[in-house]
């Protein structure tokens, strides 16, 4: 064991990164197919989604009420009595918790399917979601169980359990989602509100899953540290154990939870605002374009910066413990620099292709447009917001992120009750109150993340250079569309100019500096790449600001 922990630490911080990012990547691509399956799929389309969404977006704010915060939780806390030799000390942990959070999650299970019909035409006013709850119901359960099994892993070191088990729910959700929904469509021939079900029963049928493979893996594996030493600390009751994995888990689940709210909030108010003045059926529709093609499309980008988020937590914990904050900054300066160099070309790349994306992955159901180009504004707070929050976490202020967005969150509430009902702006109220709610909860951060850490951002370096490449890069690609779309298909032209962007805007990032060698030296394979920088002389350390 102190070998693996030596390995671990010697990890590169980026190595750990990219490794979390294409985990995160993968997976958020396969709920891609199955969102482009489902939209296009006759029968189902904006309607279906509408119908899909508002279902689970309830689901998933009782699943955070039952079991996020709990991973990160048991984890701290395993890994203490691991380190002191305590192996039986950490088994405990993970039992009393097991049935802890297997009764929350039953409890949770019990509302949402017995509350399904109230929930569904009381709250949400869309009678068609009832099914979708019940299908969901079983899930609550097994996820609150899969959150400790993971979190007993991830506190022996043995991260890649987690990972496996992700990958492995999404592929079996992706599935089961189309084959569940083909069925429903033999028996029943294309009724949308029986498809909605059966794409969310793929979800339970996927959490089932990955409970069975991480229940039989911990039936193997879990005497993993039986060469540590067999040491006995004090016993604790089992209320204190209780209160300290809630105390870990409390503040993380808060951010998750308004996070979760701010969901729930389109779900609740769209619907009801726009039938004010259209029938309730397109509002329904615009409701659809708006979670099942809109959110998902502009939610891509935070898999590829998740991963900062993540591992900023426990490398500025470690930094801190050895009084290394000049370490510590420079991997939050990074860190920043990086979400930003996401954020940007996310941002304009939707905003300046949100028509031609919108065909390309939803043929048969392409409107929405003008919302996802508002929407999309949306992503470079959020992604900062994101980064900012897990440096935050790091330093201890754990309460930040969750003040920042209770804000934000009360702001887009009202905007949505405001803007929504009004004709001239309808379901862009929504866009817009995501815009804000976001901007907001990133002001506040940065500004406590630049209170608490020296860091010093140049102008030129975190915002100019950064929008100059994504307007080079916005421009050419979109000058490169134009050029093909006369003379190839349209798809086609699209895929290629898309393409061109990310090659565009990596060879402006070079051209223009804006990386450090030091910086380069930080990304994997980062030596070879600055050589071969050198010997093309595209890039000199020299100017770099």
């Amino acid at each position: 064991m102190q070998k693996e922990k030596k390995k671990y630490k010697k990890e590169s911080f980026m190595q750990g990164v990219f490794a979390m990012m294409f985990s995160q990547v993968l997976i958020k691509l396969l709920g891609l197919v199955y969102k482009m399956y489902l939209t296009n799929r006759e029968g189902f389309g904006d309607e279906g989604n509408a119908i899909y969404s508002s279902g689970f977006y309830i689901y998933s704010l009782l699943l955070t009420l039952s079991s996020v915060g709990v991973p990160n939780a048991i984890s701290k806390l395993v890994s203490e009595r691991i380190a002191l030799g305590d192996n039986k000390g950490a088994n405990r942990i993970f039992k009393i918790a097991f049935f802890t959070f297997g009764l929350l999650g039953f409890i949770g299970t019990l509302i949402l399917f017995l509350g399904a019909n109230y929930i569904s035409n009381v709250i949400l006013k869309i009678p068609e979601a009832e099914m979708t709850l019940v299908a969901l119901s079983p899930s609550i359960f097994f996820v609150s169980l899969i959150c400790v099994i993971r979190g007993y892993f991830n506190g022996n070191g043995t991260l890649k359990v987690t990972a496996n088990s992700q990958t492995l729910e999404q592929v079996f959700k992706t599935v089961f989602t189309i084959i569940l929904v083909e069925l429903v469509v033999i028996a029943t021939g294309m009724n949308t509100t029986i498809m909605a079900a059966g794409a969310n029963l793929a979800t339970t049928v996927a959490t089932i899953g990955s409970f069975i493979y991480l229940f039989f893996f911990y039936k193997n594996h879990r005497t993993l540290n039986v060469n540590a030493p067999n040491v006995i600390t004090k016993k604790e009751s089992i209320f204190k154990v209780i209160k300290k994995i809630l105390y870990v888990s409390m503040p993380i689940s808060l951010s998750a939870i308004l996070s979760s709210i701010n969901k729930n909030i389109d779900s609740t108010t769209v619907v009801r605002g726009l039938s004010t003045f259209m029938e309730e059926s397109q509002a329904k529709i615009q409701y659809g374009i708006l979670s099942g093609k809109v959110d998902t499309l502009t939610s891509l980008p935070l898999s590829f910066n998740i991963a900062f988020a993540t591992a900023l937590v426990p490398a500025i914990s470690y930094a801190r413990a050895k009084k290394d904050m000049s370490t510590a900054n420079k991997r939050v300066a990074f860190s920043i620099l990086v979400t930003i160099l996401i954020g940007l070309p996310c941002t304009a790349g939707m905003f300046v292709f949100a028509e031609q994306i919108l065909k390309l992955l939803f043929p048969a159901q392409s409107s929405g447009a003008f919302l996802l180009q508002i929407s999309s504004i949306a992503i470079i707070f959020t992604v900062l917001a994101q980064t900012i929050n897990g440096a935050l976490q790091g330093l201890g202020k754990v309460m930040v992120p969750a003040i920042a967005f209770s804000v934000g969150v009360v702001a887009k509430l009202i905007l949505n009750l405001v803007l929504i009902p009004n004709p001239a702006i309808g379901i862009n109220g929504a866009a817009i109150g995501t815009i804000v709610c976001n901007v907001i909860a990133c002001i506040i951060g940065f500004l406590v993340l630049k209170k608490n850490m020296d860091i010093k951002f140049k102008f030129s370096k975190y915002i100019l250079k950064p929008i100059f490449a994504t307007l080079i890069m916005s421009i050419c690609s979109y000058a490169i569309y134009l050029g093909l779309y006369s003379i190839i298909p349209g798809k086609i032209a699209t895929i290629i100019a898309i393409g061109s962007a990310v090659v565009i805007y990596a060879v402006a990032l070079i051209v223009l500096n804006v990386f450090t060698k030091e910086e380069i030296f930080m990304i994997p394979y980062g030596q070879k790449l600055y050589k071969i920088l050198e010997k093309i002389g595209v890039y000199k350390e020299e100017k770099a600001n």
